[in-house]
This record gives C-alpha cells, structure tokens and sequence, in this order.
C-alpha cells in the first residue's frame, strides 16, 4: 500500500460524528434527523421519549448515546400560551435547557441550544449583532434568554444559534398556513410593519451541522439572508406557489395578540462571517426550493 493509499484509507474510517437531538420530532428536529450525510450519526430523542426537565433522563439519554455534541431543539415555543403559562415556558426552556447544559457537559459533548430573535425587544432599525443588548418583551423571549445564560454559565463548548421565522416540511409553520389559505382563494390580510428574516429548517439544520463540527464556540445568528414583512413574505409564497388569493397589507394593531411581536427582528450574521462559515442564501432562493420540494412526488 502506498502512503496515497493509507492516507485514503485512514480517512475512509474516521468516524462520524455522533449527535444527540433534542425535539426530535418538532420541524427542526425532524429536518435534522431525515439528513444523510456520513459525516454525522444523529440520534433523536422526542418529547415522549426524553422529558428534559428531568435531569435524570437527561443524563440517561446521554449516557446511551455517549455523543460527541448535542443539538437542543426542544422547547416550549407557544408564543401567546406563554403569557399565561410561564411557569411551564420556564419549565422548558430555562430548566430543561440547564439540564442538558448539565448531562452534556458532563459527557463531554459539544452543545449547540437553539435560540430566537425574541430575545431582542425589536425597537431596532438596523439588524442585529450577536451582542447587542437583549430585551426580551414576552415570557417565551424571557425564557429563551435564560435558556441561554444557563447554557453559557454550566458549559464551556456551546453554541448559541439564535434563528427567526423558521419553515419547513414539517409542522405548522408561517408558509403551510399561508398555502393552505392561498389555495382557498379569497383575500388574505397579513401584517406590513413587522420585519424579519425567513429561515428555512433544511439551511438551518445543516448550519447547525456545520457548527458542531468546528470548535467555534460562541454566539450566532442564522437566518437566510435578507429581510422582508410578513406581507411580503406572504405575497411571495402566494407568487411562488401560483396560488389564487390576493394578500393585503394591515398594521399590526389591526390583529392583537397576547404577546407583542418584535416590530422589527433581522438578525446580522457577524458570527458567521468572521468565523469563516459559508452565509445561508437568501430567504427567497431557500422559499423557491422549498416550493419544489414540495411540488416534487416523493417516490
């Protein structure tokens, strides 16, 4: 064997990357767990099979599938639920996401907690950077945001991923239930003045990925590029899609809800950039792909 060819073959048996994921079967989740990539060997773990507000199972989980990182999806993420059941919002997203800063740290595993752009208070004009100040508005962005001070003050290897408007094939999601109207036909009124950055699950899973497999530890912001309202996010999937219905723009305030939206929540991608990760594409480019997937008969 020559060393071209030991060379060849020592890499053909390195070993994947074991990955333990929380929410498994949420639409993050699930993205992650239907890739194929030999790279990773991921490991999901549902609400009925992991309840991470128990230390004990966290730990239990852990010690089953002695992963390399961890990507923590679970969370408590009924937004208005959550004004009146904080107790339970914390429950989830701040003491669960301690017990798994816990379990992995002690395995020594890489943690990778998903964030949300309602850790900001959406008063901005200009997008966010991964240190700006945070000021949560609503009990959900309160408890994210201590989700994530838990994670940065028990593990020293983590990444906080902090993403926004999240779509996908799977779960109820902002473009199943504009399609769903759009394909009734009729006239849909959508909000003008509240401004983010679509984020579709498959770009988001694989940054998330990408990520555990450096030891680029620290704080991110991962959304697809670009920004848009939530109506002219609408008229886009309405276009995409080559649906009927006409949308029509209206304020905020026209539809009151318990808790506040952030007016205004695009999320600046520094971490990735200096960090030298490939930039997520645009959110229209990830919407048109996203509309083909869904055109495409699975066979």
């Amino acid at each position: 064997m020559t060393a071209e060819q030991s060379t060849v073959a020592s890499m053909d048996k390195i070993a994947p990357i074991r990955v333990l994921v929380t929410g498994a079967n949420g639409q993050l989740g699930r993205e992650l767990m239907l890739r194929s990539d030999p790279a990773y060997e991921l490991f999901g773990f549902g609400r009925d099979e992991l309840d991470i507000a128990d230390l004990a199972q966290c730990r239990a989980a852990v010690e089953q599938v002695r992963p390399h990182a961890v990507i923590h999806c679970a969370a408590y993420t009924a937004v208005d639920r959550a004004e009146a059941d904080a107790d339970n919002a914390y429950q989830v997203n701040a003491a669960g996401s301690r017990n798994i800063a816990i379990a992995a740290r002690e395995a020594g595993a890489k943690l990778a907690y998903v964030s949300t752009d309602y850790v900001f208070d959406g008063r901005s004009t200009t997008p966010y950077n991964e240190y700006d100040e945070t000021n949560p508005l609503t009990v959900y962005g309160k408890s994210k945001l201590a989700g994530e001070q838990l994670v940065q003050s028990l593990h020293d290897r983590y990444f906080i991923v902090r993403t926004a408007w999240v779509y996908g094939a799977h779960g109820a999601n902002f473009v199943r239930t504009m399609l769903r109207l759009g394909e009734a036909g009729g006239t849909v009124k959508v909000v003008s003045d509240q401004f983010g950055s679509p984020t579709y699950t498959a770009d988001l899973a694989q940054m998330l990925l990408s990520l555990i497999a450096t030891e680029a530890y620290g704080i991110y912001h991962a959304t697809n590029s670009g920004s848009c309202s939530w109506y002219e996010f609408a008229a886009a999937i309405f276009e995409e899609g080559g649906l009927p219905a006409k949308v029509e723009p209206c304020t905020t305030a026209e539809f009151p809800r318990p808790a506040p939206r952030p007016a205004y929540s695009v999320l600046d991608h520094s971490a990735i950039r200096a960090n030298g990760l490939p930039p997520m594409r645009h959110w229209r480019e990830a919407l048109r792909d996203f509309m083909h997937q869904l055109r495409t008969p699975k066979g």
